[in-house]
């Protein structure tokens, strides 16, 4: 019996490690002085020189992006990059 104790405890302990060292999933939308803007899920060290801005996920549906004149949504990219001015430039 004090072996299935110890099983348990041991199991109880692992269980709460893996839930303590997992994320949850975070997403955001990126935002460069060239008014273009992306989804991203990390939020990269971009050059400075861009002004980046990130936004949570939310900020995209609270848009009006068909009369956004100073915003363009670009589709998700693969890779490590930015968009400027409607081209996908990857580092």
């Amino acid at each position: 019996m004090k072996k299935v104790k110890h099983i348990a405890v041991a199991a109880l302990f692992g269980a709460a490690a893996i839930a303590a060292t997992t994320g949850g999933a975070s997403a955001y939308v990126a935002c460069n002085r060239f008014g273009d803007c992306w989804h991203t899920d990390h939020r990269y060290h971009y050059n400075p020189d861009l002004k980046v801005q990130f936004h949570d996920d939310g900020w995209y549906f609270h848009r009006s992006w068909d009369h956004d004149r100073d915003h363009r949504w670009h589709d998700w990219h693969d890779g490590h990059g930015y968009w400027r001015n409607g081209v996908w430039i990857t580092f």
